[in-house]
């Protein structure tokens, strides 16, 4: 069974350059980001990745930048580093069309330039959505300055993937300080609230009537839902009584979120999305290269889980088939 995985990272040298070269604040986990065996397979972009991929039976990667993306960056450096980022992921799927795809990068920072470089990356390059870290310093995605982004990927009919990100300087002091530094990082990071982070991205679109207004908008999110969707039945009541809006939470779940697990093996985590969002929602992701192991576990997870043959089928592959033909249709080309 053919396995896509849509949530495989990259690092090239010069988003690192960038990154140092942004106005602070700094983000603190970009410091680790490239370091060791994980910085080696970030950069990776040959057949050191493509044997990693065939060891895990995986037969396609579905390429990103990883976090924090470009969110930190002055607008003019976010706008020329996206290009950049963007016609290398284009490239490396061009040298090799069966094994990778891609999803672009986007210089949020520069709130007019977005959308343009969204439509370049999908009408141009054939690359198959975009991977937001959510947040852009202050601004949550929800800004009205974010709103013709939004508006571009509607238009083109490809997935936002909400990707979590370390959350503000002031956030990490007031909740996730106190400990000690390596835990007060953890914490505030991969620990818990990088995906409060992501999740409350996904809430906040739905709060501020964006899917009421873009109704074929389509969010990823990735860990299983970032912790907001297992609270979803009393955040939907909350929604219902507090806000006027067209449709519950449950609804909007339904309807423009994609769930995916990031190489978080768990059948129960699984089968909880499965009733939120339905078994046509769910994609498959490795979150590679951070969660690898050998072993084989993706393919082991995909051919074990307790999913009947329709629903593996459509996780392993079919359901990021259907969601990107439509994109490969509206942007007039075949994209790789």
């Amino acid at each position: 069974m053919r396995l896509i995985a849509i949530e495989e990272h990259i690092l090239p040298p010069f988003v690192r350059d960038a990154w140092d070269a942004a106005p602070p604040p700094y983000d603190p986990v970009s410091a680790f980001a490239d370091g060791g065996e994980n910085g080696r397979r970030l950069a990776d972009l040959g057949d050191g990745r493509i044997a990693l991929m065939d060891e895990q039976g995986v037969d396609v990667q579905v390429l990103s930048l990883t976090t924090p993306g470009l969110h930190n960056l002055a607008p003019a450096a976010a706008v020329e580093t996206a290009q950049r980022v963007n016609d290398l992921i284009a490239e490396t799927c061009t040298r090799h069309p069966d094994r990778f795809q891609g999803l672009a990068a986007v210089p949020t920072p520069d709130t007019d330039a977005a959308p343009r470089e969204l439509e370049r990356a999908v009408r141009d390059l054939g690359l198959k959505g975009a991977l937001l870290c959510g947040r852009t310093r202050e601004r949550h995605l929800d800004h009205p300055a974010l709103r013709p982004l939004l508006a571009k990927a509607a238009e083109l009919q490809v997935p936002l993937f909400i990707h979590p990100q370390t959350p503000l300087a002031e956030v990490r002091q007031a909740n996730y300080s106190g400990i000690g530094e390596t835990a007060d990082l953890a914490l505030a990071a991969f620990g818990l609230g990088w995906h409060y982070e992501a999740g409350l991205q996904w809430l906040r679109l739905a709060a501020a009537g964006v899917f009421d207004a873009l109704p074929d908008l389509q969010i990823i999110l990735g860990h299983w839902g970032e912790v907001v969707l297992f609270y979803l039945e009393r955040t939907s009541a909350v929604f219902a009584r507090a806000l006027d809006l067209q449709r519950s939470l449950s609804d909007y779940a339904r309807t423009n979120l994609y769930v995916t697990g990031s190489g978080m093996w768990s059948e129960t985590y699984l089968h909880r999305c499965l009733e939120i969002v339905g078994p046509e929602r769910l994609l498959f992701s490795t979150d590679f290269p951070y969660q690898y192991k050998e072993g084989g576990a993706p393919r082991h997870f995909l051919d074990t889980v307790g999913l009947d043959d329709a629903a593996r089928q459509a996780f392993a592959h079919g359901n990021w088939d259907r969601l990107t033909h439509a994109a490969g249709q509206q942007a007039g080309r075949h994209a790789p």
